[in-house]
C-alpha cells in the first residue's frame, strides 16, 4: 500500500494549506480530515462542488484518505452537462462548502457540509481510516467532452503517486518548496498538481483564489519558490514584467516558473527570459494520462518542448498505420502513445471507448508531436484538430501558431483548416490585433507574408480572420471547433 500524504500522518506542525488569510498545517489538516474521512468512510462516490476553497480541499483529502472515489465538479458547469455527470457517475453524497446553493442535479443528493475551522495545533489528530490498495479508483475527472458527452476518467491511486514522485525527481521538488497558483480545483492541473502535489512531497500550496499579476508578485515575494500557470496566466505575466520590476524580481525569485494544460507561445518564454532571468519549463499530460513528459530543472534551455519522458514512463510517435517512428530528426510527425504507470484504469461505464483508446497496451493519446535529437518532445497539435494536411504536406497547427505570435501586431493566434479543392486542406488563420502598440493592425496579406518567411510557404495562412478575442476554456486552452461554428 502506497500511502498517499506521509506527511498528514506524521502531524507535523508544518504549514500544508494556505488560501487567502486562511491556513492549516498538517496537523490541523490532519485534524480535520480525519473526522470527516470517518463519516463518508460509507459512502459509494462523493461528488465534490469544486471551489477554489479551503473547503474543497479538504474533501477530496478526506475522501482519498477514506477510499472513496471523489468526483470533482465544475462549479461553472453548464445544466445538461452536470446532468449527465451526476447519472453517470452515480455518486451517493455530495461535499460543498457551507452556505453554498448547489444546482438542482446536486441539490437532490444527500449533501454533507465541508466546514473548516482551524483547530489548535497541539489537537490530536483522530486516527486515520486504512488507506486502500493502489489500483483503487482515488478521482474520476470528467473529460470535456469534445467529441460526445463528458467521459469519467477513473484515476487509481497508483496513478497519482506515480505522476507525483516522478515530478519529485523531475523538478527536484522538496518539502522545502511553497507553491504558488491560483489554478481551478477540478482538474488534473490545479488539484492533482497543484493541491495533492505539495502534500505529497510535504511541503505547502499558497493559493491565491483568483489569477492577477498582483498576487502572483506578493505570492513569490513573500515565500513562494514554485509558480504553476496555463499560458493565459503566463501571457500576462510576460507582457506586464518588462514594465512592471516588482513582478520582475519576484519572478526572478521563483525556483520554478512551470506551465501546462497548453503550449506556451516562445514570443511569452523570450519576454519572461528577458524580464526576470528565468525560464519557464514546459511539460505534457492528460486527464487519462496525468504527466507523461516535462522539461528537467536540470536540463538545458528546452524552450517551446515539452521535455522527456517522466522517470517509468514510455513513450513513443507511430504514423498513420500505427508503426513505430524511430526518428528524432526534429522533422517527422506521429501521434504520441504512452505506456506506464501513470495511466487511468478506465472510462466510467464505457468498456468501448476505453477499448478504443488503446493500441495493445499503448494509450492513443490523439497528440501530434515531433522529436529531437536531444529527445524533447515538441507538440503540433491535436491530431482531429491541429494536423493539416496541405498540398501534399503534414503541418502541425502550433508551429503556425508560434510564426504569427512573433510577429508585433499580433497578441493571440489560433490556426485551423477547412477544405480546399486544390490542396485538400487550406490554413486559416484567426487573429486577435495587439493592442498595446500605436502601429497599425497588420494586414492578413502581412501576415501570411510573415509566416512563409519564418517557417516556408507552403505553411502560410490563406485565409486570415480578426476577432476580438479568442473562444477558451477555463483552463485557457482555445476551443478551435468553436471558432469555425
Amino acid at each position: 500500500m502506497n500511502v498517499l500524504f506521509p506527511a498528514l500522518r506524521d502531524a507535523s506542525t508544518a504549514p500544508a494549506l494556505r488560501f487567502g488569510d486562511r491556513a492549516l498545517s498538517y496537523r490541523q489538516l490532519a485534524a480535520v480530515a480525519g473526522p470527516l474521512a470517518e463519516r463518508i468512510g460509507a459512502e459509494t462516490r462523493v461528488a465534490i462542488w469544486a471551489t477554489a476553497t479551503l473547503e474543497t480541499s479538504v474533501g477530496v483529502i478526506s475522501a482519498l484518505l477514506a477510499g472513496v472515489p471523489a468526483v470533482p465538479v465544475n462549479p461553472k458547469i453548464g445544466e445538461s452537462e452536470l446532468a449527465h455527470i451526476v447519472a453517470d457517475s452515480a455518486p451517493s453524497l455530495v461535499l460543498a462548502q457551507s452556505g453554498v446553493d448547489l444546482p438542482d442535479a446536486l441539490a437532490a443528493l444527500p449533501r454533507l457540509d465541508v466546514e473548516v475551522i482551524a483547530p489548535p495545533e497541539d489537537a490530536v489528530p483522530a486516527p486515520f481510516p486504512y488507506e486502500p490498495g493502489d489500483e483503487s479508483p482515488a478521482l474520476i475527472v470528467y473529460t470535456s467532452g469534445t467529441t460526445g458527452p463528458p467521459k469519467g476518467v477513473v484515476l487509481p491511486r497508483r496513478a497519482i503517486a506515480h505522476t507525483l514522485d516522478a515530478l519529485e525527481d523531475a523538478w527536484q521538488w522538496t518539502a522545502d518548496d511553497v507553491l504558488v497558483h491560483a489554478l481551478p480545483l477540478f482538474h488534473v492541473h490545479g488539484l492533482i498538481l497543484g493541491i495533492l502535489g505539495p502534500l505529497r512531497r510535504g511541503g505547502s500550496v499558497h493559493h491565491l483564489g483568483r489569477f492577477s499579476t498582483e498576487a502572483v508578485a506578493r505570492g513569490l515575494s513573500a515565500d513562494g519558490t514554485m509558480l504553476f500557470g496555463v499560458p493565459t496566466m503566463y501571457h500576462r505575466l510576460a507582457v506586464e514584467a518588462g514594465e512592471d520590476p516588482v513582478l520582475a524580481k519576484a519572478l526572478t525569485r521563483a525556483r520554478l516558473l512551470v506551465s501546462g494544460s497548453a503550449a506556451l507561445p516562445l514570443t511569452d518564454h523570450e519576454r519572461i527570459a528577458a524580464a526576470s532571468g528565468r525560464r519557464v519549463i514546459e511539460r505534457y499530460g492528460m486527464t487519462e494520462t496525468l504527466m507523461n513528459t516535462s522539461v528537467r530543472a536540470d536540463s538545458p534551455d528546452a524552450a517551446g518542448t515539452v521535455g522527456v519522458p517522466l522517470p517509468g514512463v514510455y513513450v513513443r510517435l507511430v504514423d498513420d498505420a500505427g508503426k513505430a517512428i524511430a526518428d528524432s530528426d526534429g522533422e517527422t510527425v506521429g501521434e504520441i502513445q504512452v505506456r506506464g504507470p501513470n495511466l487511468f484504469v478506465e472510462y466510467l461505464n464505457r468498456p468501448d471507448a476505453t477499448a478504443a483508446a488503446f493500441d495493445g497496451g499503448w494509450f492513443r493519446t490523439g497528440d501530434m508531436a515531433i522529436r529531437d535529437a536531444t529527445g524533447n518532445y515538441r507538440i503540433v497539435g491535436r491530431k482531429a484538430t491541429d494536423l493539416i494536411k496541405s498540398g501534399g504536406y503534414k503541418i502541425g497547427a502550433g508551429e503556425i501558431e508560434n510564426a504569427l505570435l512573433a510577429h508585433p501586431g499580433v497578441a493571440e493566434a489560433a490556426v485551423t483548416a477547412e477544405p480546399d479543392e486544390d490542396l485538400g486542406e487550406r490554413i486559416v488563420a484567426w487573429i486577435v490585433a495587439e493592442s498595446r502598440t500605436d502601429a497599425e493592425p497588420p494586414s492578413a496579406q502581412e501576415l501570411s507574408d510573415h509566416v512563409a518567411r519564418q517557417l516556408a510557404p507552403h505553411k502560410r495562412p490563406r485565409t486570415v480572420h480578426f476577432l476580438e478575442s479568442l473562444p477558451r476554456n477555463d483552463m485557457g486552452k482555445i476551443l478551435k471547433r468553436e471558432l469555425h461554428a
